[in-house]
């Protein structure tokens, strides 16, 4: 077998089966959580579909809120924008926000300025970070309820009648002395009501909107309590954030993380440090290198020749001087008594090797530390005199 045979039987490239067998895995990993995803999103579809729509019958909607509202006299109209839901707002009206984390810090505030002195109620379903700008003086607790029934342990007329009901969720802490503080799990509230500053107002903050759902309402004392929060006047709009709405993307001046949900950008954080720690686990390991057999075995001649090759192709006869000369002296030091340390010191190795040869020390000074060859001719002659010194020095 030929050397170029032998070099292409031993090729380093990676074959085809050797790219698959690295990669499957990874690709089976993708593969599975694709199909989770499908699977979750097939399951989940039917159970989010009309949720908290007061026109939907399914499970998790609130159709069965608005009838008994509708038979109390109260009427139920749905808006999906921003200017409907502040047109609507009034003394005689309940403002409910079925999905305050939807909306932008931008028509946070614009709604709350319409809601703050229009006398009306406004109930708040769910809030977390949005309660800073919908409600002042209120912030979402990190720990949800673990419990789902709780009793109601406070003075709010509403609450004391309807009892235990299904509040447990989001807790609050509330900074205003005169909110009412009920059904608290584990010493803080999960509904929070806030008075307004001026005018007969109010602002409803609800942990969670089980009291809302069809397939809930019939428990506990979910019906009396939530005809209650949103029968107190006689007109009920129901606002049902849309990604349609024009106010979503009139920025009003924020950059374009400001419009992005915080859950954006969480989960953009959580995919740097993910791709960081695949990072460090696929990265070159630190540490002692690891002999490992070659390929191919090549002579120490051909290495020789190879080099040689590419100085003369790159004219690096510097480079091949210094070569000679720095092997010369490394091999003549221990032979005329000089420590390699010192081998390349010319105070040092030039005395010691006149000594040694009774010669000219200005000579062996050029041979050994001169200036490089100036062509190849000059070079040829520079090896065999270093190659005739050192002979000379072994000679006996």
């Amino acid at each position: 077998m030929t050397a170029e045979a032998a070099v292409a039987s031993t090729s380093a490239s990676p074959t085809v089966r050797q790219v698959w067998t690295r990669a499957r895995g990874v690709l089976l990993a993708v593969l599975i959580l694709l199909i989770g995803a499908v699977v979750i999103a097939v399951i989940r579809s039917g159970d989010r579909h009309g949720r908290l729509d007061p026109r939907s019958a399914d499970p998790s909607g609130s159709h069965a809120v608005a009838r008994l509202l509708a038979d109390r006299g109260v009427s139920t109209r749905v808006v999906t924008s921003l200017a409907e839901a502040r047109d609507a707002v009034g003394t005689d009206t309940t403002l409910l926000v079925a999905a305050p984390e939807q909306l932008t810090h931008r028509q946070q505030s614009l709604l709350h300025q319409a809601t703050q002195n229009s006398g009306g109620r406004t109930i708040l379903v769910a809030p977390e970070t949005s309660t800073g700008t919908l409600a002042p003086g209120v912030s979402a607790d990190p720990a949800v309820s673990l419990e789902s029934a709780l009793a109601p342990v406070c003075e709010l007329p509403e609450a004391r009648r309807a009892g235990t009901a299904d509040t447990g969720g989001i807790r609050y802490r509330a900074s205003d002395a005169r909110a009412d503080w009920c059904y608290p799990s584990e010493g803080l509230p999960t509904l929070v009501r806030i008075p307004a500053a001026s005018g007969a107002g109010d602002t409803v903050v609800l942990g969670a909107p089980d009291i809302l759902y069809n397939n809930r309402i019939g428990e506990q004392g979910n019906a009396s309590l939530a005809l209650q929060l949103l029968g107190s006047r006689s007109h009920l709009v129901w606002y049902l954030p849309s990604l349609s709405d024009t106010s979503a993307t009139d920025s009003g001046g924020q950059s374009f993380l400001d419009l992005l949900p915080s859950g954006w950008l969480w989960g953009t954080l959580q995919l740097f440090i993910a791709a960081a720690l695949a990072a460090l686990w696929r990265a070159r390991r630190f540490g002692p290198l690891v002999p490992e057999k070659l390929p191919v075995a090549i002579r120490a001649s051909e290495t020789v020749e190879g080099r040689a090759r590419l100085y003369r192709k790159t004219d690096a006869r510097d480079r091949a001087a210094a070569a000679l000369r720095s092997t010369t002296r490394t091999r003549l030091a221990p032979l005329v008594g000089i420590p390699l340390a010192q081998a390349h010191t010319p105070e040092a190795l030039l005395p010691a090797l006149s000594a040694h040869l009774h010669g000219d020390g200005q000579s062996l000074h050029s041979l050994l530390f001169g200036p490089p060859p100036g062509d190849d001719a000059a070079l040829i002659a520079l090896a065999d005199q270093l190659d005739a010194l050192e002979r000379e020095v072994r000679r006996p």
